[in-house]
């Protein structure tokens, strides 16, 4: 067995049968890291002396007989807002340089409790606030596909330490698309969760309106695995999911505009694979998205820059010109345009469900662009601001209309399928990844 190349839940598996040592794997996994050409760029600091004593508890406890969950002992990374205590988190800025913390983040504590060994914390944008992946401050992961581009974001590291084998898994956050968007640029599967359900307590914000927590995985199965042990519940049963019969939306608003051609013929064929294994998928406009992404404007800056002003303004200097505009984007915007924001949004989300009732899940491209190269993004500011903007488009939807996203991997390099579900409606949508995954496959 591929060790490094192994779904987290095989790697739990083998574990649970005594063919693999949580710390011989653990070791392999820290040394891989130092090794790789890419790891300083992908990890933020290794916490080597934690990872290496959740290992050796984990082997005692599976020669016991005693382990917690399928994931005992199963070697994954935390992107760097995820509070670790007495290591920093500083969210990919240096406005937060030496930032250490006292206690670990709540969803970081709870996968402790189940075994899982913590292997370090994983680069990302600057305080999670741009989708490309770009962090001359701090350090840019590559993209699996393309060592020359950008690897995506704000998740970055945390996709990368997976495609590159230097993780089982990565946990990392989503704002506006932050694990999709490199879960999808790195051939990935990338779980958005629905606002709410999983507790940000321990993280470092963005706008916590819509900020939530998800996984970067190689399978469907790892991330219904890592959702149930941020929530210390129990995985959803994908055994027997399938696409028979069920119904399918592709949603021919905005979403489909722009395409590169690579991200259209993996979305097509993607879509074609899915009714030759039973959906029936129908193609619908919805004006009403139109007017939703034309609120994010006036919904996200403002929070953002409000939640971090102080920050901000004591040493502008420190931070990426581009990401600093971002953020100073919401200075001006007038409270009462905010508001009257977020009751149309409530209205349109109401029009959304009414509108998709009938469909198991809502399909997209899950980004629009290719990832572009390092060197051209950091040249040009407003090439930055363009991709930037583009490769978020179609994440944000389910941001907006405050669903659970996931996307799968298509086949075709950095495009994926996204599937969108019901709030608060992971397990159903876990189940039907899983019988996509299969056709896709």
């Amino acid at each position: 067995m591929d060790w490094q190349g192994t779904s987290a839940s095989e790697l739990g598996r083998a574990i649970g049968r005594g063919e693999i040592s949580p710390l011989a794997l653990t070791e392999a996994m820290l040394a891989a890291i130092e090794a790789h050409e890419f790891g300083p760029r992908i990890y933020a600091r290794l916490t080597r002396e934690r990872a290496l004593a959740e290992a050796e508890a984990a082997e005692a406890r599976a020669k016991a007989g005693t382990r917690r969950s399928l994931l005992d002992g199963v070697p994954i990374s935390w992107k760097d807002l995820f509070d670790t205590a007495g290591v920093a988190t500083e969210s990919g800025s240096r406005l937060l340089e030496g930032r250490t913390p006292t206690r670990d983040a709540l969803v970081l504590a709870r996968a402790s409790a189940a075994g899982l060994v913590c292997l370090g914390k994983t680069h990302q944008t600057e305080l999670a606030f741009s989708g490309i992946g770009l962090n001359p401050v701090t350090a840019s992961p590559p993209c699996v596909n393309d060592h020359a581009a950008v690897s995506g974001g704000s998740s970055s590291g945390a996709a990368t330490s997976v495609a590159f084998h230097l993780a089982a898994a990565g946990i990392g956050s989503d704002t506006g698309g932050s694990v999709r968007t490199p879960a999808a640029w790195n051939d990935l599967v990338g779980l958005k969760t629905t606002h709410g359900r999983l507790p940000l307590t321990g993280t470092v914000p963005l706008c916590a309106s819509f900020d939530t927590i998800g996984p970067l995985t190689r399978t469907v199965e790892d991330a219904a695995e890592l959702l149930a042990v941020m929530e210390a519940g129990r995985a959803p049963d994908l055994r027997g999911a399938t696409l028979e019969g069920t119904r399918l939306m592709v949603l021919e608003t905005v979403a489909l505009d722009d395409l590169a051609g690579a991200v259209s013929a993996g979305f097509t064929s993607a879509v074609e694979r899915l009714q030759a294994a039973g959906a029936l998928v129908t193609r619908r406009a919805l004006p009403l998205v139109a007017e939703a992404m034309a609120l994010a404007g006036p919904l996200y800056a403002p929070e953002a820059y409000a939640t971090w002003e102080a920050e901000i303004e004591a040493a502008p200097e420190r931070m990426y010109p581009p990401v600093l505009t971002r953020f100073r984007g919401g200075r001006d915007v007038p409270a009462r345009e905010n508001i009257a924001a977020w009751h149309k949004l409530h209205r349109l989300r109401a029009a959304w469900a009414e509108a998709v009732a009938g469909y198991d899940a809502v399909l997209i491209p899950s980004v629009a662009n290719l990832p572009p190269k390092q060197e051209a993004v950091l040249a040009d500011e407003a090439l930055f601001t363009s991709e930037n903007l583009l490769a978020l488009r179609n994440t944000r939807i389910g941001n907006l209309m405050g669903l659970p996203a996931l996307t799968l991997p298509t086949g075709v390099p950095s495009t994926g399928l996204m599937l969108m579900g019901a709030p608060m409606g992971e397990e159903r949508l876990l189940r039907l990844g899983a019988a996509a995954e299969a056709a896709l496959s």
